[in-house]
């Protein structure tokens, strides 16, 4: 089957480039100066479809596609000048004419053909239609991204535009759950979608445009057909199912309302499909849109979470997943100058994890293998309220507050196989861990505009944290010398707990003051500050098998922690364009003090430091970059690495801080560069980095066995990090779209295993081309392949994996789409070597004027049950082999309003 579809699509291939009449030449001004990203289309005069469209280069070329003996009007458009309409008639010749555009005329005309084009360019801003992109397949926001050129959505559902992750998503102007990119490629309908607009350098703040290096910052806001707008839309669907031991279940509606004064947003999933609109994994890095607003400082001090360690897998890397999800989202414009706007999600899930998995302590070879079964619930909540006020375009107000909530149990039973010094044991723990952390992030902003060349903008965050997870093992062999811990032999089991409470308040604020020298130049001056202040408390205790509790009352089994930061720092930035270069260079002086009480004593620390950086981006042409970025600063730790008694990491891993440890110096060094070619969709995309952390904090590991006991310390060894990615991509005759994507990081830690300076390294490549075709009246196919390579310190992993998808919309009623992706997963001595795929499919009737769709869908039709990963740890790798859903057939309908 896959032979015949790769024929007809050369076949097509074929047909296309034989019966084709190539149509270019040079888009010039009146004085013959090239016009780069003039808009170019050509019209059927027959059919009044358009056949071929195009975009100017920086020399002014176009080229347009067309068929033979046909008539056309060729419209071409460019910002600032008088739109322009020539007739041209095809033979089976190729044609060449430049086209002289007149002078300055009428915008609004421009605008006219600018709204048919499939792509254009405004300033910073391009322009996709999305109904030129569409195939009939379509269902969601993410369906459509993935067809336009330039454009990606990983598996995460980030979407990536020109090498660069889309870090605000909105919806008519107005932000769809602050800027979260997954909600909105999962759940905006695709016939919803008019515009898709992809803005570039973009800073939310208008005042400060220009001022700060925004190239990196790319947003992109989705225009709504006219239909859509004032009126609720949305879709309501649900469905049954088979699986082979029990029935599957769907039911999931949506509503959207927008209008220029206020916006709603309703999205909801109950199933048991693995379907996770939101994993625990996409909530912990859910920022609400707050941003690093200390990135200029120099000062790397981060909040570490204390997570106990619970599986965060995708939705499909699991046995069994039931969810229960609601989110809403709303925007409204209470008068022209004050906004308010809040979100609410609610998240409850229950998953079963089957995991087979293999860990090699990479100094003396002993081998841990242990079979899992852990049952999860989750319940996640997030809320966040938004204000912003803008009387004038003088001065901006704006306040956030975001509030996250979850409630975790995982109950895990596991038989562990230990070879240890070539002996062999086996038994059986079992573990609980639960943790109900609570956060609330503040922010509030200030930005005042006093005159043209003065401006000042102040910014203040909170943070408020505060968890408390909690651990058990009750496991046969103590792993661990605890004092005070009762062995007596009539305790048949060992019932290990730990409980851990930590409260963090950390303020950050910052006043910058911009002076604008030159029209091209400015000087920012940068006053900020940042405290923190934690709690950190545990306890270690024991319970008999009479119910008894055996409390570990000895220092070193309990920690009871305060511990301040203060960094209070002076920064100066020049920013000047000089021609084709943009140069920033800054420094910034800090003043450190710490100071941690613990054991009855407190230990204090304070110094100055003076942390350079430089940034330079040099203009190659209009689309074509090429950037540098340096920058020094100092690492910090928090309360976690200091507390000095035991914490449980598990049941095989003990872990103390030290109150001495001081902080680590980093030297970053960045390149990056970015070609985009609107002439043939060509992007071109490199980066590479390079970190060096001196007199880093390392870890200093005992091994007994598999059991580690470990302690941080201050060093004087350096860990360096190289990673880079490349990406080439562009499209064919409007309907064929190529990329290649390579991306390495390397890595290199110096620790102390067992009382020797032991030095790890790890290499991960990744390498992956595909090519797919976008018609409207054939199948179209994608195909590709991936190849993964992650060597560790004396190991190699490999996986193969090529894949292909099919979409068809026929009949025009019909929709088909299939999905295939094959692994080869083996290491370098073929130990471990496995073979898996999954192919899934679907196919969807909904007569051209119905409300009414009718689906059947299949997933996991080859009823494949693992998959298999592996991990590297500075100290050991990991070699993981876990369960996944069955094959599952469903039977669905939706009604769309």
């Amino acid at each position: 089957m896959k032979n015949i579809l790769l024929f007809v699509i050369f076949l097509m291939t074929s047909i296309t480039f034989a019966q084709t009449v190539r149509f270019d030449g040079v888009i010039q001004d009146e004085q013959k100066n090239p016009l780069e990203m003039a808009n170019i289309m050509a019209v059927n005069n027959g059919t009044k479809a358009m056949d071929s469209y195009g975009i100017t280069n920086d020399k002014g070329k176009f080229q347009l596609t067309l068929k033979p003996n046909t008539s056309y009007m060729v419209k071409v458009s460019y910002l600032g000048m008088k739109s322009k309409e020539i007739a041209i008639s095809t033979n089976t010749e190729n044609i060449v004419q430049n086209i002289v555009m007149d002078g300055a005329g009428i915008e609004l005309e421009g605008v006219e053909i600018v709204r048919e084009m499939p792509v254009s360019i405004k300033g910073d801003t391009i322009v996709y239609n999305a109904d030129s992109f569409k195939s009939g397949t379509e269902k969601k926001l993410e369906d459509v991204l993935k067809k336009l050129p330039g454009v990606e959505v990983n598996a995460d559902g980030e979407i990536e535009v020109e090498g660069k992750k889309v870090s605000k998503l909105m919806v008519e102007g107005k932000d769809f759950f602050d800027g979260d990119t997954k909600l909105g490629v999962k759940n905006i309908p695709a016939d919803a979608i008019d515009k898709i607009q992809v803005l570039r350098n973009y800073n939310e703040v208008g005042a400060l445009k220009g001022l700060e290096n925004d190239q990196d910052n790319v947003a992109m806001n989705i225009k709504l057909k006219e239909g859509k707008k004032n009126f609720w839309f949305g879709d309501a669907t649900a469905g049954i199912g088979v699986a082979e031991l029990d029935s599957r279940y769907i039911i999931n509606p949506k509503l959207f309302y927008y209008s220029p004064k206020y916006s709603i947003n309703l999205i909801t999933n109950f199933n048991n499909i693995g379907e996770l609109p939101l994993t625990a994994q996409d909530y912990f890095k859910f920022t609400g849109g707050f941003k690093n607003m200390m990135k200029k400082g120099g000062s790397n001090f981060n909040v570490s979470s204390n997570d106990i360690g619970i599986s965060l897998l995708r939705n499909n890397r699991a046995k069994e997943i039931e969810t229960k999800f609601g989110a809403t989202n709303f925007a409204y414009s209470v008068t022209k100058a004050w906004n308010i706007s809040g979100f609410g999600i609610l998240s409850t899930s229950k998953t079963d994890l089957e995991t087979k998995s293999q860990t090699t302590i990479l100094d003396s070879g002993d081998q841990q293998k242990r079979d899992e079964s852990t049952h999860q619930k989750n319940n996640l909540g997030l809320f966040k309220l938004s204000s912003t006020y803008k009387p004038n375009d003088k001065f901006q107000f704006d306040y956030d507050i975001l509030t996250k909530l979850s409630k975790q149990d995982e109950d895990t039973e596991l038989l562990r196989e230990a070879v240890e010094n070539n002996v062999t044991s086996i038994e059986t723990i079992f573990t609980n861990k639960k943790q109900n952390p609570t956060s609330i992030n503040q922010n509030l902003s200030l930005y005042y505009t006093q005159s043209d060349k003065n401006i000042f903008a102040f910014e203040m965050q909170h943070l408020y944290q505060d968890e408390n997870p909690f651990y058990n093992a009750n496991l046969r062999t103590l792993p661990f010398d605890l004092s005070g811990y009762i062995t007596d032999p009539k305790q048949n089991r060992n019932d290990l707990n730990q409980d851990r409470f930590v409260k963090t308040n950390k303020l950050d604020a910052k006043l910058d003051y911009y002076y604008m020298v030159t029209p091209k130049s400015n000087i920012n001056i940068t006053l900020g500050n940042t405290y923190s202040y934690q709690d950190f408390n545990s306890h270690i205790f024991q319970m008999l098998d009479n119910g008894d509790r055996n409390d570990l009352n000895d220092p070193e089994n309990n920690n009871q922690v305060n511990y301040n930061f203060n960094d209070t720092f002076l920064g100066f930035h020049y920013k000047i364009l000089s021609g084709k270069f943009t140069l920033t260079p800054g420094v910034s002086l800090h003043s450190y003090s710490m100071t941690n009480t613990q054991l009855g004593t407190d230990y204090s620390q304070s110094f100055t430091k003076v942390l350079p950086d430089f940034f330079a981006l040099y203009q190659i042409k209009k689309s074509e970059t090429l950037t540098y970025n340096f920058s020094l600063s100092n690492d910090f730790t928090d309360i976690n690495q200091l507390a000095a008694g035991y914490v449980l990491s598990d049941y095989s891993s003990l872990f103390r801080g030290n109150r001495f440890l001081e902080n680590a110096t980093s030297q970053v060094h960045s390149l990056r560069y970015f070609k985009y070619n609107m002439f043939n969709f060509e992007n071109i995309f490199a980066n590479a980095t390079y970190t060096k952390k001196v007199d880093a904090i390392k870890t200093k590991a005992d091994f007994d066995g598999i059991n580690q006991s470990s302690v941080p310390y201050n060093s004087n060894l350096a860990d360096e990090t190289f990673s880079g990615m490349g990406s080439y991509g562009r499209s064919f005759l409007k309907n064929y779209k190529a990329s290649a994507v390579a991306s390495f990081n390397w890595s290199k830690f110096n620790n102390i295993q067992n009382n020797a300076l032991a030095t790890t390294e790890s290499f991960t490549q990744s390498y992956t081309v595909r090519a797919s075709t976008n018609y409207k009246n054939f199948p179209n196919l994608e195909v590709g392949y991936n190849a993964l390579i992650n060597q560790y310190s004396g190991s190699t992993y490999y996986t193969d994996k090529p894949f292909a998808r099919l979409d068809y919309y026929f009949w025009n009623s019909f929709s088909f789409v299939s999905e295939y992706e094959f692994y080869h997963y083996y290491n370098t001595d073929k130990t471990v070597d496995n073979e898996y795929d999954f192919l899934s499919a679907s196919l969807i009737y909904q007569n051209k004027d119905s409300k009414w769709e009718y689906k059947i869908a299949a997933t996991n039709l080859l009823n494949t049950r693992y998959l298999n990963d592996d991990s590297f740890s500075q100290f050991s790798t990991r070699v993981s082999q876990y369960t996944v859903q069955p094959r599952y057939i469903i039977f669905s309908m939706k009604y769309n309003l």
